[in-house]
This record gives C-alpha cells, structure tokens and sequence, in this order.
C-alpha cells in the first residue's frame, strides 16, 4: 500500500510539474505575440487558437506564426559594398520627364530598400513559357563569363533536363555558374537532378533549407524570386518557374504567365538581389558579385527600379508601393494575379480607388492550381462588386500573371502575387516601369487575356449555392497563411 501512493504522488508531481511548464510556455508564446504589436485581428486570432487549442496551436505558431521582421539576414556594410556597382548609373530625378506621382513611387521604394532608378533600359515581356524559355536557353549558350540563376521551383522534367544540360554545357566551357533554388518549392525533385549539376563544377544550393531541427523556424519563408543574370548584361525576372507546366500547361488548356528580359543599368538591380541573397546564404562574394561592374551601354529607353521584399524587411517594400500607387491613381489600375487575397490596406485601397471613379479592373484564374486559395479569393469578390471594381474570371486556364499598370506610365511585373502570403511570409521581387510605351504594351496584354474572361456579374455572383458561399468564407478564415 505504502509502495502504491508513493508511486501515485511521484506520477501526481510528474503530471503537475509538466502541467505547470506547459501553461508557462503557453503563456510565454501567448505574451511574444501580444508584445510584437502586430495587426490585433490577427494577435487576436493567435492569442484565440494558443488558448483554445494549445497543443496544435502551438505547433501552427512555431511554423506560421513566428515574426523575423527587422532581422538583418545581411550586414549594412555589404549592401554598401554591392551598391558601389550602381554609382554613375542612377538616374537625377530631377532632371526625369516622369509626373509627380511617379517621382514619389521612385522616392518611396529608394527610402524603403535604397532601390535606385536606372534610365535608358529596354525589356522585352513574354506571355508564354515557350517564348520565354527558348530565349533564356538562347542567352544561356552565348554566355561567356557567368550566370546567375534563381527560381522558386525548379523541375526535374523535360524543361528542368533542357536547362540543367545547357547549364553543363556553359560550365564545361569555362562559364561561372551559381543557381538558388528554393527547397519547399523544388520539394520534388530528386537529389540526383541537382548533384549532377554540382559535379558539373555548377554552384547549386537550395536556399532556407527545410530540415529538423529547423522545420519549424524556416517552412514558411520561401524564397519565391525568379531570376537569372547572364554577364551582368542579360537579366531575367517575372512569374514564370522553371517546370513543364508552364509551357504545355499542365493539367490546364492553357497556363498565361508574364516574365521579363531585362537589358540595360537594371541589371545591375537584379546582381545585387541574387548576391545578397547569396551572401545570406552563407557563401562568399565573388569579385564579379562585389566589383564595380563593366560599361552599360544604353539599352532602350525605359525607367527601371527593382524592389525586393521579405518577410525580414523592416516595413512591407513591395505592398507599400503598390498602396501609394493604387491611392494615387487618376484613371485606370489593372491587375493580374492568381490569388487575391489583399492585406485589408491594399482592399480599402482598391475600393476606395473605384468608389472615387477609377477604373479598376482585378483578373484572377476561373480554375486555380489550388482549390484552397481559389475559394478564398472568391470570398472578396462581392465586397469588391460593391465598390465598383470590375472583376473578371480567366477561362481558358490557369492565370499565373502577377502584374499591374496604375494610368498611363506606371506598370509591374514580377514574382509578388496580389496575396498576404506574398506581402508578408515570402522573398519576393518586381521590376517598377516607368514608361508610357511599356505601360501601353502591358496594358494591350491584359485586354487581349479579358477578352477570353467572364466578367463577374454582381446579381448573379450573389446567386452562387450557398455551400459554395460557406466554403469561401470559411477558407477565408486562413487567408493570413494560406
């Protein structure tokens, strides 16, 4: 008997003792979260789930919910060194023939990530993964001193092979070759595709590797750049990954998509993007990374900036000009994205846009490559109808696009989808246009893709079943994650 209680009271101090350290965490966590001062609905939402379900909270926080904003992945003294290439590029925004409004855009992305303006620089847009992909693999074989290369996926089928060999092939010959992939997005991929480029000579690392003991720390800030640098003459940016899909259009007719071919100063824009992220990552510079770069000569005669974003930035770089921009607008903003799913700013932006008479036209997919993210994004569309935005479903396939043209001379492509997950849980990059000519080329593209979309009626969008209502509103609950 004596023996039993004395066992008893052992597994009672046992179960208390971690009783008592659980709660503590919970409340530690449930406290981290209340003193980072972020958007209440969403510390409420947190706080709400920590408490009521503390197990798997806990968990979701550890993977989704963790803040690294205003962490510095990379010094100020290397950024400084990267930038010495820019000097005697940049153009005088004094001296600009661009309106006021984008004077101001300019200045807003140079104080939030020091971007400079580059003048004179051509960009060639694609529409297509064909087009796009056989002008890269065209760059790529004339390439003669290195390529830098980054892509959130990148495939190992027929596409994937085309430029693995023709990045053999380069380095065979002498060229230096460096390639990011990001490792949840190339999850796929089997390790023979890219250790056959690494015995190539080819420098190839995935970025944030998902790993334990790290799952936790690191799943959920993905890298999701598109880009690629040929003898810092030749640059690549846009939507468009690295897979099959996006040429034969996987299991959709058709997959539209926008990337550009960059030539000009911006370059240099897109060198210093993939060095910092390569210097992040823990290798060194280069002397063709960190060195004052060659003679530009001019390309054309676009306005250029690149902005870049992630989840570490101090303020939300790439969302904070499209709101100045959406705010700004006088006549017409069109944007293209696969899933919207606005910050509540970008929304009330956008309403207030079309409720003051602008033109505002939002072009999603009708079918999604995700069906969570579809329903969410439909979850907006009545409130948006409300306000005057004109809505339209993409019918032939899958929208991949991310752009946007705000008037006459403002315009953007990049990898930033119009979604929470983009503007706060990803790295991410767009090239800023400013330019009449480009503007009007960008804007020629998304009419000829509204011809073949279903323009959302708002009288019969209401008419939906209501179990289609339910999901959407229920899987706009996750929209902050998704």
């Amino acid at each position: 008997m004596t023996e039993f209680v004395s066992q008893y009271v052992n597994l009672t101090w046992i179960y208390w003792f971690f009783t008592v350290i659980y709660a503590l965490t919970i409340t530690s966590i449930v406290g981290v979260v209340i003193s980072q001062n972020r958007n209440p609905v969403k510390t409420l939402a947190w706080v709400t789930v920590l408490l009521a379900l503390p197990a798997f909270g806990l968990v979701l926080y550890f993977i989704f919910g963790r803040n690294i904003k205003n962490k510095r992945i990379v010094s100020r003294s290397v950024r400084r060194r990267l930038r010495r290439r820019e000097i005697g590029y940049r153009g005088d925004l004094r001296r600009l023939d661009l309106s006021d409004s984008s004077v101001q855009h300019i200045r807003l992305a140079q104080s939030l990530a020091g971007a400079p303006y580059f003048i004179d620089n051509s960009a060639e847009l694609f529409n297509n993964g064909t087009d796009k992909i056989e002008a890269l693999l065209a760059d790529i074989a004339a390439a003669k001193r290195y390529i830098n290369l980054q892509y959130y996926i990148l495939s190992d089928d027929a596409v994937g092979c085309r430029l693995r060999d023709a990045l053999i092939e380069r380095a065979q010959a002498g060229v230096k070759i460096r390639v990011i992939y990001d490792h949840v997005g190339s999850f796929r991929v089997k390790k023979r595709f890219f250790k056959t480029m690494s015995e190539a000579g080819i420098e190839v690392y995935p970025f944030y590797k998902v790993s334990f003991p790290l799952f936790g720390s690191r799943i959920n800030w993905r890298n999701h750049r598109k880009l690629c640098i040929i003898d810092g003459e030749i640059g690549y940016i846009g939507g468009m990954n690295i897979a099959d899909r996006y040429l034969t259009g996987g299991n959709f007719d058709v997959w539209r998509d926008l990337h550009l071919r960059v030539s000009g100063a911006a370059v240099m824009a897109l060198e210093y993007s993939f060095a910092v992220d390569w210097y992040a990552m823990g290798h060194k510079l280069d002397e063709d990374m960190s060195e004052p770069g060659g003679k530009r000569l001019r390309a054309g005669s676009y306005g250029m900036q690149l902005l870049t974003s992630g989840p570490n930035d101090h303020w939300s770089n790439i969302a904070f000009v499209f709101l100045q921009a959406i705010s700004q607008a006088k006549k017409c903003i069109y944007i293209q994205t696969p899933y919207f799913l606005p910050t509540d700013a970008l929304l009330r932006a956008l309403q207030a846009s079309a409720l003051a008479k602008v033109d505002v036209r939002i072009m999603i997919p009708r079918r999604s490559d995700s069906s969570i993210l579809r329903y969410a994004s439909f979850s907006y569309i009545n409130e948006c109808l409300q306000a005057g935005i004109r809505f339209y479903l993409y019918e032939p396939g899958m929208l991949h696009s991310k752009s946007m043209l705000v008037d006459d001379e403002f315009a953007t492509v990049g990898s930033t989808n119009f979604d929470f997950r983009s503007v706060e849980h990803n790295f991410e990059s767009n090239m800023f246009i400013y330019s009449r000519d480009f503007n009007e080329t960008l804007r020629r593209q998304f009419l000829s893709d509204q011809a073949d979309c279903y323009r959302v009626k708002g009288a019969e969008w209401r008419r939906r079943p209501k179990r289609q209502k339910a999901i959407e509103s229920f899987m706009r609950i996750f929209a902050p994650i998704l």
